[in-house]
Protein backbone atom coordinates (compact mmCIF):
# COMPACT_ATOMS: atom_id res chain seq x y z
CA UNK A 1 0.00 0.00 0.00
CA UNK A 2 1.06 2.84 -1.06
CA UNK A 3 1.69 6.30 1.32
CA UNK A 4 -1.15 8.74 -0.26
CA UNK A 5 -0.48 12.56 0.29
CA UNK A 6 -4.15 13.25 -1.30
CA UNK A 7 -6.73 15.65 0.53
CA UNK A 8 -9.11 12.57 1.23
CA UNK A 9 -6.50 10.55 3.08
CA UNK A 10 -7.79 9.13 6.65
CA UNK A 11 -5.30 8.61 9.56
CA UNK A 12 -5.42 6.28 12.55
CA UNK A 13 -4.83 7.52 15.75
CA UNK A 14 -1.43 6.03 15.97
CA UNK A 15 -0.87 7.79 12.10
CA UNK A 16 -1.92 10.83 13.54
CA UNK A 17 0.58 10.78 16.68
CA UNK A 18 3.52 10.02 14.35
CA UNK A 19 2.59 12.99 12.37
CA UNK A 20 2.14 15.56 15.14
CA UNK A 21 4.95 13.71 17.10
CA UNK A 22 2.78 12.74 20.25
CA UNK A 23 1.65 9.97 21.73
CA UNK A 24 -1.29 8.36 21.25
CA UNK A 25 -3.03 8.39 24.24
CA UNK A 26 -2.67 12.52 23.75
CA UNK A 27 -4.45 12.29 20.25
CA UNK A 28 -7.24 10.04 22.03
CA UNK A 29 -7.85 12.23 24.72
CA UNK A 30 -7.82 15.75 22.09
CA UNK A 31 -10.06 14.02 19.86
CA UNK A 32 -12.62 12.73 23.32
CA UNK A 33 -12.31 16.37 24.48
CA UNK A 34 -13.38 17.37 20.82
CA UNK A 35 -10.11 19.66 20.68
CA UNK A 36 -8.82 17.95 17.50
CA UNK A 37 -10.69 17.28 14.65
CA UNK A 38 -11.66 13.58 14.50
CA UNK A 39 -14.83 11.09 14.04
CA UNK A 40 -15.51 7.71 14.90
CA UNK A 41 -15.89 4.89 12.47
CA UNK A 42 -17.08 1.31 13.99
CA UNK A 43 -16.06 2.86 17.56
CA UNK A 44 -12.57 3.66 16.27
CA UNK A 45 -11.39 7.45 16.07
CA UNK A 46 -10.12 8.54 12.21
CA UNK A 47 -8.71 11.67 11.12
CA UNK A 48 -8.82 13.44 8.11
CA UNK A 49 -5.22 15.09 7.02
CA UNK A 50 -6.36 17.89 5.42
CA UNK A 51 -8.86 18.67 8.34
CA UNK A 52 -5.26 17.96 10.79
CA UNK A 53 -3.32 20.37 8.43
CA UNK A 54 -5.85 22.92 8.81
CA UNK A 55 -6.23 22.32 12.57
CA UNK A 56 -2.63 22.87 13.01
CA UNK A 57 -2.57 26.06 10.81
CA UNK A 58 -5.22 27.44 13.20
CA UNK A 59 -3.05 26.67 16.47
CA UNK A 60 -0.35 28.07 14.79
CA UNK A 61 -2.36 31.58 13.55
CA UNK A 62 -3.99 31.33 17.17
CA UNK A 63 -0.79 30.76 19.32
CA UNK A 64 0.69 33.84 17.12
CA UNK A 65 -1.94 36.38 17.66
CA UNK A 66 -2.07 35.04 21.44
CA UNK A 67 1.81 36.64 21.57
CA UNK A 68 0.91 39.84 20.33
CA UNK A 69 -2.08 40.39 22.14
CA UNK A 70 0.53 42.08 24.98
Amino acid sequence: MSKSTSEGEILTIKQVAEYLQVTERTIYRLAAAKKIPAFKVGGTWRFSRSAIDAWIKQQTIEGHDAEHDD
